[in-house]
């Protein structure tokens, strides 16, 4: 097989839409593939930033053609994200106002990206069952019912979801592999992806096993491998993984199913980036992990497809941050048995965000908004002094007895509280209710060297994931 030395480069389109599709594709070559080739299909590069971009704009046409959808109207779908930002790009270009139900575990940057291309966002629970009013396709569906002119898009049963996949992302993968493609691996969030693929391949005559990367809570993987529902739990990968069979996805094509952790997902995409120099989003690290898991297993060289589904540029505030990680217990890292083991940001690492006491409180205020947190610790050659949070500055604001610059040219040192409310780090947890009955943060001292803050949350926190 021999692939193109060189992007082939076209002349400019008028429209982004042009854009959609023929994707480029990549080896893996850095990573330990066993005896198999890995190739990786480049999604991310499409103009939406995923896979998704491909059904929206199938998923459209079609419903404009078949009356469905008609000018003016409002497009309503039930997303974890990246649909609904391929939605809101097509769905703007073509005049369309959008609104999209999302899960509320989803990241900030998708969140924030959407409101920002102008869709109407509604956020909704995600611990909650298909079937439950608040659940997001439920929701979406009902919204959809009550706005003049909605339009559903319901990815889940939507046939031109997987037949944009029959007529682009197949044939494409099929003419850059030279049709010698031994596995493919996808996940089901909708289905559309692994059936529409899994057919073309299908109707290719190709023999090429189709497997399915679930992630751990799914049901879905029980289903492929036993042929029951597996046990369902919680999990943090983004845009796969369901707990019912989507009518898009045709189970019956799939030949395997790997169960992948939030870890050895996490692990896969960060060491993709490290490696391959790939910046790629949750979900790509679980069927990357699959797709590895599948080639390493074999005993003679195969080549394995799968897909970067979209950017990792989504997810910097979680899979690419070490401090949100450790909140979810997927970091790597040595527990002591002490109080140090609920401090997820260390200042020994550097993972504390401090002031000096002869910073100013304009200083200590853009750093608080910076890192979205309420008080700092103030630090002097590495010893804690004191604490500053926004009752402190608040204080400080609410005189005339000078400016209101001249407020905030004021020391930190002049401002912040001295008289600590500490723990040693050996002290049970016990020790850290009194603190919070306060009100007060926990500051955690190994003598006298500073360990570091413990709030509510990080408590609450240790014992969810500790139960």
């Amino acid at each position: 097989m021999s692939l193109a030395p060189s992007p082939v480069l076209t002349g400019p389109s008028g429209s982004l839409l042009d854009l959609i599709g023929k994707t480029p594709m990549v080896e893996v070559t850095r990573i330990d593939t066993g005896p198999c080739r890995l190739f990786l299909k480049l999604e991310a590069q499409n103009p939406g930033g995923s896979i998704k971009d491909r059904i929206a704009l199938s998923m459209i046409d079609a419903a404009e053609r078949e009356g469905w959808l008609k000018p003016g109207g409002t497009i309503v779908e039930a997303t974890a994200g990246n649909t609904g930002l391929a939605l809101t790009l097509v769905g703007q270009a073509k005049g369309y106002k959008v609104l999209l139900v999302i899960p509320d575990k989803m990241s900030r940057e998708k969140i924030q990206h959407l409101r920002a291309m102008g869709a109407d966002v509604r956020l909704t629970r995600s611990d909650v069952p298909h079937g439950h009013p608040e659940y997001y396709t439920d929701m979406a569906e009902r919204l959809a019912q009550q706005i003049p002119g909605g339009f559903y898009v319901n990815q889940f049963a939507n046939a031109a979801n997987s037949e944009a996949h029959v007529r682009t992302t197949g044939p494409e993968i099929w003419e850059q592999m030279d049709g010698q493609v031994d596995a493919f691996v996808a996940g089901i969030g909708s289905g559309g992806t692994i059936t529409g693929v899994g057919r073309f391949l299908k109707d290719k005559g190709s023999t090429a096993e189709i497997i399915l990367a679930d992630p751990v809570g799914s049901t879905l993987a029980g289903i492929v491998n036993d042929g029951v529902p597996g046990p369902e739990g919680s999990y943090t990968v983004e845009g796969i993984g369901q707990n019912f069979v989507p009518d898009t996805a045709d189970m019956s094509l799939i030949e395997k199913a790997y169960s992948i952790p939030d870890a050895e997902a996490v692990a896969t995409v960060r060491e993709l980036l490290l490696k391959e120099g790939i910046l790629a989003g949750s979900s790509s690290g679980t069927l990357i992990a699959a797709a590895l898991r599948w080639c390493r297993e074999q005993t003679e060289p195969k080549r394995c497809v799968t897909f970067v589904c979209d950017t990792g540029a989504k997810y910097l505030s979680k899979v690419y941050n070490d401090a949100w990680l450790a909140d979810q217990g997927l970091a790597e890292r040595e527990l002591h048995g002490d109080l140090s083991d609920l401090i997820t940001r260390r200042p020994d690492r550097g993972e504390v965000v401090s002031v000096g006491p002869g910073d100013t409180l304009d200083t200590a205020f853009k750093r608080m908004r910076g890192a979205d947190v309420s008080q700092l610790p103030v630090l002097q050659d590495g010893r804690l002094v004191g604490i500053l949070d926004e009752s402190d500055i608040v204080h400080v604001m609410n005189t005339d007895e000078i400016t209101r610059e001249a407020r905030f040219r004021k020391a930190v040192g002049e401002v912040m509280t001295r008289d600590l409310d500490t723990v040693q780090v050996s002290e049970p947890l016990d020790a850290l209710i009194p603190l919070f009955d306060r009100d007060r943060v926990a500051i955690v001292l190994d003598g006298e060297r500073f360990v570091g803050l413990i709030t509510r949350t990080d408590l609450i926190n240790h014992l969810s994931l500790n139960r």
